[in-house]
């Protein structure tokens, strides 16, 4: 597989950005060149997706930075392209999907992971990320106060399906990625919550619907939270609920790989390091 040099020159940084997640400022697009695949002749795995893939603050790490080492250089590429603060509609609006799209070659592969972020407003002067709740086709057309442009605002299932058509359309297998779940406990304290509507449920049906296959984070993380207890799930967070410090990271990416190597005639049993051998579907502890 011959990659071409243009995907190469378009690997350059998206708009800044001045919204905020959870209270701290989001990551300047400007301070970082997206990546390109270290070799082109290799298949390449794409993460897109928000802070809890990729974050640059200090402390707080995402799972898409822990990876890497599961996987063999010497097969495939990783490339990072998450970003702190962004939504499935302004990783779409600020340009990034776009150079993403530009490096896929047929036989890659995209991990696609949003919806922390797309339940903030549609439209204020400070963050203008939001997307309209559920799946449907519905849209609400704007004068973005952010960004002082027109926009048509559409549904966090509608951006879903964007990713997950052009990415087939590029030859690629997409991925869809509920959301890691935020250290939210129930009234005894004793699991994490599973809510019953929302981005989680939302991402699971639009992967129903357009037959692609979906990685449950939510419910694999969950799960494996639910075992360790608050206690054993306390030094994972850097913040009160939702970003990983590194031991948090890695246990997350831990799991992905799990979960990608118990997909149904899965490439990923051939293409992991020696680090993920023993990596099961949903490890019970650290």
């Amino acid at each position: 597989m011959v990659r071409r040099l243009a995907a190469c020159v378009l690997a350059i940084a998206g708009s800044a950005a001045v919204a905020v997640e959870d209270d701290r400022p989001v990551e300047d697009a400007n301070r970082f060149r997206m990546a390109v695949p270290a070799d082109p002749d290799l298949p390449t795995l794409f993460l897109v997706g928000d802070s809890t893939v990729k974050c640059g603050t200090k402390g707080q790490r995402g799972w898409g930075e822990e990876i890497g080492k599961y996987f063999d250089p010497a097969k495939v590429n990783l490339v990072n392209h998450a970003i702190g603060g962004r939504s499935s509609r302004t990783f779409i609006t600020e340009g990034r999907w776009e150079t993403t799209l530009s490096m896929i070659e047929p036989g890659d592969f995209v991990i696609i992971q949003f919806g922390h972020n797309d339940g903030g407003p549609l439209n204020d002067d400070s963050r203008a990320r939001g997307s309209i709740r559920g799946t449907g086709d519905e849209v609400e057309e704007i004068d973005n106060l952010l960004t002082k442009k027109r926009e048509i605002v559409r549904s966090y299932g509608a951006y879903l399906r964007q990713y997950v058509n052009d990415t087939r359309a590029k030859g690629a297998t997409p991925y869809l990625c509920t959301q890691v779940p935020r250290k939210m406990w129930d009234g005894e304290g004793r699991l994490i919550i599973r809510p019953d509507d929302g981005h989680p449920v939302w991402a699971r049906t639009v992967a129903a619907a357009e037959d692609a296959t979906l990685l449950d984070l939510y419910e694999a993380v969950a799960t494996a939270y639910d075992q360790l207890g608050p206690d054993g799930v306390e030094p994972f967070f850097a913040d009160a609920r939702t970003h990983t410090t590194t031991e948090g990271a890695d246990f997350t990416a831990r799991i992905v790989v799990g979960l990608l190597e118990g997909l149904p005639a899965s490439p990923w049993p051939d293409l992991i390091s020696e680090a993920a051998e023993e990596i099961s579907a949903i490890p019970p502890g650290r």
